[in-house]
């Protein structure tokens, strides 16, 4: 299978950010068009509003990627991760069996989902606010020049810091594919010393709502023209929804990494 005729394209340089945020109940999410193994992972959440945020991100992931290669939500074929003898995390999913179709990286928490579609290999992720209590206990697994960083930081500020640390980690570490079977340790990606970042990956943050942060990473040295998305959640259900999501205009565009001042919002 190939990529239909007036399919959305995503260029070389270029990055598309979606945002994914669940209805208010699950029945208006068409969860048909989930395979096998997404319908036992949502089955597994014990909380109905992560279940449902799982449910709604996945739909959403199937139907903006339907946009970009012309196959049926449903009928796209996506490799789930997979993981080695010791259980941890390897490999990043991808749209099998569909030449020339964009890499993509999902990420789902605290009601708002965020997907990022590229070119070549990306990493995203979104995270909810963490309490005082939880960043200062995830203190210890982050590299020595970060711990530093962050206590050179007024308290009142600390947690959404970390917060925005914490996302452009774990963008860097599903762009190579590891997720956390890597040590969060190993790799340095604080805001003071840019130099010392992994080489050969540009690591950004994006503008996003008080309630969340969120990242993207990306191989290179950054200059990427990002295009921020909104997906309503009505498309989560509406029979029309690929060919409407071709026609979602940005409301956001911006560089990564990030310029001093992004431009005014489109549309």
């Amino acid at each position: 299978m190939t990529p239909t005729a007036g399919a959305l394209a995503v260029g070389r340089g270029e990055l598309d950010v979606w945002l994914i945020p669940p209805p208010e109940a699950s029945p208006y999410v068409q969860s048909g068009e989930l395979d096998g193994s997404e319908r036992r992972r949502a089955a597994a959440y014990r909380r109905p509003g992560d279940r449902l945020l799982y449910i709604a991100a996945h739909v959403g992931l199937r139907r903006i990627l339907s946009a970009y290669t012309g196959i049926a939500p449903g009928r796209l074929a996506i490799a789930g991760v997979r993981h080695n003898a010791e259980g941890g995390r390897h490999g990043r999913p991808v749209i099998l069996g569909v030449p020339g179709a964009p890499q993509f990286s999902l990420s789902h928490s605290r009601g708002l989902a965020l997907l990022a579609v590229a070119r070549g290999r990306v990493g995203a992720d979104v995270q909810g606010m963490p309490t005082a209590a939880t960043a200062d206990a995830c203190l210890p697994a982050l590299h020595p020049a970060e711990r530093d960083e962050l206590s050179g930081i007024p308290e009142r500020d600390r947690t959404r810091a970390f917060c925005r640390l914490w996302t452009r980690k774990e963008a860097y570490l599903k762009g190579l594919g590891t997720g956390l079977a890597r040590r969060p340790s190993l790799d340095y990606l604080g805001e003071s010393g840019l130099g010392e970042r992994p080489e050969g990956w540009a690591v950004g943050d994006l503008p996003l709502c008080s309630s969340h942060a969120g990242a993207v990473a990306v191989p290179g040295s950054g200059g990427h023209r990002i295009a921020m998305r909104v997906l309503p959640a009505g498309l989560l259900h509406a029979p029309d929804a690929v060919e409407r999501i071709r026609g979602i205009v940005p409301v956001l565009r911006t560089v990564l990494p990030p310029a001093e001042q992004v431009t005014a919002p489109a549309g």
